[in-house]
């Protein structure tokens, strides 16, 4: 149990073209409840870099790409997270 409980939580670092794959494909197997209460996007593996990716994200979601990602990081490696989004 511990070790499965590890897999699921475990980091997975990509490349940013295999983040965009991930993406799509977490995508296509969404449900429409999660599609609609979840942003699903991809981010800078840095967790500060990260921080600072979602903390803009959230103000303007919209001005965002799936590219955006690349501004805020110098490193090559991203990952695919999922977060509520607010209920305005």
């Amino acid at each position: 149990m511990t070790e499965e409980l590890f897999l699921k939580t475990k980091k997975h670092l990509m490349k940013y073209n295999e983040a965009k794959q991930y993406k799509k494909e977490a995508l296509e197997k969404a449900d429409e409840s999660v599609l609609q209460n979840y942003h699903i996007v991809i981010t800078p593996a840095n967790t500060d870099d990260s921080t600072k990716y979602i903390e803009d994200f959230v103000k303007k979601p919209d001005s965002f790409t799936d590219e955006s990602c690349k501004k805020y990081t110098s490193q090559d490696d991203y990952e695919v997270v999922s977060f509520k989004k607010d209920e305005d």
